[in-house]
């Protein structure tokens, strides 16, 4: 990305430029509406690390963000646009909980410390968004059910306590729901752990 833009914090030209890099990405029918300017100003703001502006939005920059919002809002494409704009401290990558759930089927409990941790086999712990919260299921392996993405998070919530680990999650779960799901500890534990930013319940379906 332009130099230029990271220094200035010019946000119709990082805008105009995750448009055209999602162009590049989701082909010529993607687009940014208007109407999610003030959600992609927040974002932008905290993968630039612009204090001053997250400071005004009550951003938290020690912590992950959670991005919430009805089915076929944006939320996916828009952090995937985020990893081409994260300075080099703020990199991560982005895994499907529904994938997540495929691998525990597969491969057990060390899929549990495999997302807990970033990587297996990897040193330091790796910041990871994961993707549409709510889609996996209770799963079981060998007759033993257990809750992934709930144990994840804790461990998660752990090393964020310990290490400052992020984490960024995008769901189109409400509060309620989560704690439905996932229990009041993980709920309790999430407040801590991040920085919400929500799309109108009413956001239309841009998959339409």
């Amino acid at each position: 990305m332009n130099d230029n833009i990271k220094s200035h914090y010019s946000y119709p030209e990082v805008i105009n430029w995750l448009e055209a890099k999602g162009i590049d990405l989701y082909g010529n029918h993607f687009k940014i509406e208007e109407t999610d300017y003030p959600i992609l100003y927040k974002l932008i703001a905290y993968f630039l690390k612009d204090e001053q502006t997250c400071f005004q939005s009550g951003l938290n920059l020690d912590k992950g963000i959670l991005v919430s919002g009805p089915i076929g809002c944006g939320k996916t494409s828009l952090m995937n646009l985020m990893k081409y704009l994260t300075l080099t401290e703020n990199k991560f990558y982005v895994k499907p909980c529904r994938d997540i759930s495929f691998e525990f089927i597969q491969d057990g409990y060390q899929i549990i410390h495999k997302y807990s941790k970033g990587k297996l086999h990897e040193a330091e712990p790796r910041t990871i968004c994961f993707d549409d919260l709510g889609t996996e299921n209770n799963l079981k392996y060998y007759g033993n059910e257990c809750n992934v993405m709930a144990e994840i998070l804790l461990s998660r919530y752990d090393l964020f306590i310990s290490k400052k680990l992020k984490t960024h999650i995008t769901t189109n779960l409400s509060a309620t729901e989560i704690e439905t799901h996932y229990g009041n500890r993980v709920r309790s534990r999430m407040r801590e752990m991040f920085n919400l930013i929500a799309f109108n319940s009413n956001e239309k379906d841009k998959r339409q």
